[in-house]
């Protein structure tokens, strides 16, 4: 496990304004792509094939075929309904379901169509394997304590706490470089910032305040009934609209996705209320999914983060937050956690 995984470093550019001085600010400023574009190979992350979830659609109307990769949450997070998604997947449970519902500016959901979908009037079930596990609601959250002992390897209730302490320290960056934060607040989280590449809420400045995976574009979560049911991870969804931060903290998050999002967020909308569909010649169906690691080594995709702890990624967060290339009149002189997506690469062989 890496150990420099809590904070990215991006406080101190993300809270500057602005140039305060037209004749101090540089006449031309690169775009957030052009940021990427330019980091260097040491600043990318690879991602693990066995954290890596293939899911396989039935070719297209043009015969095209349709895959779509989901990167697994890191721990400490959800890790309950992850080793889940694990055992299914081996069971090869997703094999023959379909996508049953796509709401708009909301979420896509699939799994078994008779799994909570009240406008079609499916009731029967496929049978789920056996041994998973039931994981509570407390674990929609981590203390961030928890994420500082992984990173620090220490039980020290004195060092958790100072190190927390120093990562929200005013100024914007941490004593302790292993733990710098951003002050990004917003009407969901006292602070937000990213944890091994994902997005998060912070709940406040305590060491043992809540920390949160939230809901951006294309995250992955585990569809459930009602309260107390927090869903096995047999029936997943993503987010294809504006962010529904509302339901962090109310539903797991297990992941996200890093390729093949166009084939879902273009898929036609539901009729119903809720976006299920009702004929079930319109659900897409799902061949296969399988973790990356269990393909045959050729057929292993490779991707790699842009590592939220890097220089370019604290500059490319700077630039989203403060728009200055050509096209752009006024800095915005901050962003929304959801308006940084992490940048994310396939890596092909030369």
């Amino acid at each position: 496990m890496r150990k420099n995984l809590l904070f990215a470093p991006l406080a101190a550019l993300l809270c500057a304004a602005p140039a305060t001085a037209q004749e101090e600010a540089p006449k031309e400023f690169p775009s957030p792509n052009a940021i990427v574009a330019a980091a260097a190979a040491t600043e990318w992350q690879p991602i693990a094939a066995s954290d890596l979830l293939v899911m396989d659609l039935a070719p297209d109307a043009k015969g095209e075929e349709r895959r779509v990769i989901i990167q697994l949450m890191p721990p400490p997070f959800s890790q309950g309904w992850i080793r889940n998604i694990r055992k299914l997947a081996a069971a090869k449970f997703w094999d023959g379901t379909s996508i049953n519902r796509v709401q708009d500016n909301y979420v896509v959901q699939w799994g078994d169509a008779g799994y909570d979908n009240p406008e079609s009037g499916e009731t029967e079930q496929k049978a789920l394997p056996e041994g998973l596990e039931v994981t509570g609601e407390n674990e929609y959250s981590q203390p961030a304590s928890n994420i500082i002992r992984e990173l620090l390897g220490t039980d020290s209730t004195d060092d958790l706490k100072r190190t927390a302490e120093e990562a929200y320290a005013d100024g914007g960056v941490a004593a302790n470089r292993n733990i710098v934060h951003m002050l990004m607040r917003d009407a969901y989280a006292a602070r937000t910032s990213f944890v091994g590449g994902f997005p998060f809420g912070f709940g406040g400045a305590e060491w043992d305040s809540p920390v949160w995976p939230v809901h951006c574009y294309g995250m992955v979560g585990v569809g459930r009934n009602l309260s107390p049911d927090t869903g096995t991870g047999a029936e997943l969804y993503t987010v294809i609209g504006h962010a529904p931060r509302h339901l962090d903290r109310n539903i797991a998050l297990v992941g996200r996705i890093v390729e093949g999002m166009e084939h879902l967020s273009s898929l036609p909308r539901g009729k119903g209320q809720l976006g299920f569909y009702a004929d079930p010649e319109k659900r897409v169906p799902i061949t296969a999914v399988r973790l990356a690691s269990d393909l045959p080594a050729k057929d292993q995709p490779e991707f790699r983060y842009l590592d939220t702890e890097s220089n370019s990624f604290a500059r490319y967060a700077e630039a989203r937050a403060n728009r200055r290339d050509p096209f752009f009149i006024k800095p915005a002189g901050g962003a929304d956690i959801c308006n940084i997506p992490v940048p994310v690469r396939r890596v092909t062989a030369d």
